[in-house]
């Protein structure tokens, strides 16, 4: 066996296993905590909403258990069970060519592992969220979206596909430095053009009519100095009781959106610290540095794919038989995630910084009180846990633990 092989074993057996134990940790620790409502949210919320979070929380972890070990035996199928090297022989049965057998392969890669994932998509979606009672997306809404990704998948992924696969096949050793580029525009052009023409595919859009608030978020948006293409609501309520707001889009195509759930629970003090805390992220630069840390990443994952590329061994060691650029490229993507796991706690660190930062723009621009009532609600609303494990949570969670959060935000009432 080679080297490569049993260090992708160990990696993969060592990920899994933590995943594991940062779950039984997580239950144990909400299981300690179920029956008492922590301190900070006496009076705000109630024995029966929080041991409705603990439950959905405690549900949540065991799919999430049975779905680790799902995930890793259909990596292992693809990759040393020879499910990848089958596909491979499948496509190039039909004599294509090396681009369109590329290209096909790819894309009826993701279609596969789309259907494997399908149950539990469907159970997370008609099981688990219908029994705590958060799922509104019909069967009718759910085969829509599905065909909907699956066309965007179309008609976009395969020229994406098509133009890296031809970039690494012409453009010599340093095809991977112009890869990178085609992605980085690929990214920027889909963060300019997500808000105005593929989110309107699955959700309605509508300008807030609410005169008050609108007045009141445009008087925020001033003192912020942030410019946008519009204030929206979202028929987020189609498809989920959670409720969200975000801004997305970049240069003058920027657009706030709230879904509409959270216009029905929060007053508008609750709305307007909300937003502020949002457009912290955007005047603390967040979004940047995030896009920048991504692109770094990809950069990276590509130059060393620039270099795994010309190693047979990297083929032979993961099941595939016979080297190309397309099965480099899907064994780069499969395995990945096994080794960036164990980074995962930095990138949430950097996260759970900004959401910190966020909160006292939130502060400085609105009303501290404001944030921590809203933030009450929204924990209320869609069932979070006020009790993670710590190290749970260091590890996943790109928001500080409710607690931490709530005290944190209470040091700046005294300077309200």
């Amino acid at each position: 066996m080679h080297s490569f092989t049993l260090l992708f074993l160990l990696m993969l057996a060592l990920s899994v296993a933590v995943q594991l134990w940062l779950g039984l940790r997580q239950q144990r620790h909400v299981l300690a905590h179920r029956e008492e409502v922590p301190t900070p949210f006496l009076g705000q919320i109630s024995e029966q909403a929080h041991q409705k979070a603990a439950d959905y929380t405690l549900s949540k972890l065991g799919v999430g258990r049975y779905e680790a070990l799902y995930g890793a035996v259909i990596l292992l199928i693809l990759t040393l069970g020879g499910g990848l090297n089958l596909l491979d022989e499948l496509w190039r049965s039909l004599g294509l060519s090396e681009l369109w057998l590329g290209t096909a392969f790819i894309l009826s890669l993701f279609l596969i592992t789309a259907i494997l994932d399908l149950p539990f998509t469907l159970y997370r979606t008609f099981g688990l969220e219908q029994r705590f009672g958060f799922n509104r997306t019909t069967p009718r809404l759910f085969v829509s979206d599905m065909l909907k990704q699956g066309l965007l998948l179309l008609l976009l992924g395969a020229p994406l596909a098509a133009l890296v696969l031809w970039l690494m096949n012409t453009a010599g050793s340093l095809w991977w430095l112009y890869v990178w580029g085609v992605w980085s525009g690929f990214t920027l052009l889909m963060l300019w053009a997500y808000p105005a023409f593929i989110a309107p595919l699955f959700n309605r859009f509508e300008p807030l009519q609410d005169q008050a608030l609108r007045e009141r978020i445009e008087t925020l948006l001033a003192r912020c100095g942030f410019a946008s293409n519009g204030i929206f609501v979202m028929d987020g309520s189609r498809r989920s009781a959670h409720g969200n707001a975000y801004f997305s889009g970049t240069g003058n195509n920027k657009r706030i959106v709230f879904f509409d759930t959270l216009l029905e629970s929060l007053n508008g003090d609750e709305i307007e610290a909300v937003l502020a805390h949002e457009l912290g992220h955007f005047r603390r630069k967040h979004v940047r540095t995030r896009l920048i840390q991504m692109m770094a990443m990809s950069f990276a994952g590509l130059a060393i794919l620039g270099w795994l590329i010309q190693q047979p061994w990297f083929f032979t060691a993961l099941g595939v038989s016979e080297a190309s650029t397309h099965a480099a490229l899907v064994l780069f993507l499969l395995v990945m995630p096994v080794f960036s796991f164990f980074i995962q706690p930095l990138m949430a660190l950097s996260m759970r910084k900004h959401e910190f930062e966020a909160d006292d723009f939130a502060a400085q621009h609105a009303s501290a009180q404001d944030l921590i009532n809203a933030l009450v609600k929204l924990y209320k609303e869609n069932a979070s846990t006020l009790t993670p494990d710590p190290l749970y949570s260091a590890w996943h969670d790109s928001h500080p633990p409710a607690p931490v959060r709530i005290a944190h935000l209470s040091t700046r009432l005294k300077t309200e």
